[in-house]
């Protein structure tokens, strides 16, 4: 048996992860925290979640060993995925793809032998929507994908994982009647942000194609809390809320990104311009709209 209030985050170790299960334990949700081995200094469980809670469980849960999620899903209604390189393997190459997929494929194979999940939010990306030859024309939204082999081509490789790995979990979902949801997120800002996160492959050509979007850690949180609650969200949803489209907005990026001794910011940024915006979050925001009021009355 389920609890309908049980719930479980993998992998609960990275920004997003530790961010979902103190928003649900806040909202009085008993979760399952399931964190990866990571024996090369990724914070201590204590550093993670220093407030002791009788409703916060921990799990070690390897994507790679079928078992160990399945037993941090026993008894969970629903299940938060968010993907985190292994320790052995954290730069994004050719190789990161199939390793991607194949934990989206494993975790959503366990989802399906566990008969009490009601519902998978699945972490993908905006880089596995906005990628594709004909970079410009109509605007992108959610019925978008990146194109494989483009991806290849031009070496995306994080566009490339996290495409792969979207379209495996959705395969495996529609194949076993998998209730699930996707949050495609936009670049995540963490203080932690550098040059170097794999997202920012491509950086200038998606600022001037009007697809370059942030997403803060707060607002994507709350995005996946509201597409699980609400039982009429489908399918996929782009995560948003700030669109770099502008000088000032490039240049103030750059400089949180570039070490202080490099005042000038990437001499791809077109100055002259404020570029269009040509991405829609429109789906999400319908359906955050009355989630966020919600969130106001309860405060």
């Amino acid at each position: 048996m389920a609890s309908s209030r049980t719930v479980c985050v993998m992998d609960a170790s990275g920004h997003l992860g530790s961010a979902l299960v103190h928003l649900l334990l806040h909202r009085g949700y008993t979760v399952h925290a399931a964190l990866q081995p990571h024996p090369n200094g990724f914070q201590s469980v204590e550093e993670l979640f220093p407030c002791s809670n009788k409703n916060l469980k921990i799990f070690d849960a390897d994507p790679f060993d079928y078992h160990s999620i399945t037993a941090a899903l026993k008894g969970c209604c629903g299940l938060f995925y968010c993907f985190e390189p292994p320790s052995d393997h954290s730069t994004y190459d050719e190789f990161m793809a199939e390793i991607e997929a194949r934990a989206a494929h494993n975790v959503l194979e366990a989802c399906a032998q566990t008969d009490t999940i009601e519902k998978v939010v699945f972490r993908s990306s905006v880089t596995a929507v906005i990628w594709n030859e004909s970079r410009t024309g109509s605007d992108l939204d959610e019925k978008n994908w990146t194109d494989i082999n483009f991806c290849k081509k031009f070496k995306l490789w994080h566009a490339l994982s996290k495409t792969l790995a979207e379209k495996s979990a959705w395969a495996l979902a529609m194949d076993r009647g998998i209730n699930m949801v996707t949050i495609n997120g936009g670049l995540l800002m963490t203080p932690d942000l550098t040059i170097t996160n794999p997202y920012l492959k491509g950086a200038a050509e998606m600022y001037e194609d009007g697809v370059f979007v942030t997403v803060d850690l707060r607002f994507i949180a709350d995005a996946h809390i509201c597409v699980f609650e609400d039982v009429s969200s489908y399918g996929r949803y782009l995560c948003f809320n700030h669109v770099i489209s502008c000088s000032h907005d490039a240049d103030k990026l750059a400089q949180m990104l570039l070490p202080s001794s490099d005042p000038s910011p990437p001499q791809s940024w077109e100055k002259a311009r404020i570029y269009q915006q040509r991405i829609s979050n429109k789906k999400l925001n319908n359906l955050m709209m009355e989630f966020e009021n919600d969130q106001l009355l309860s405060n």
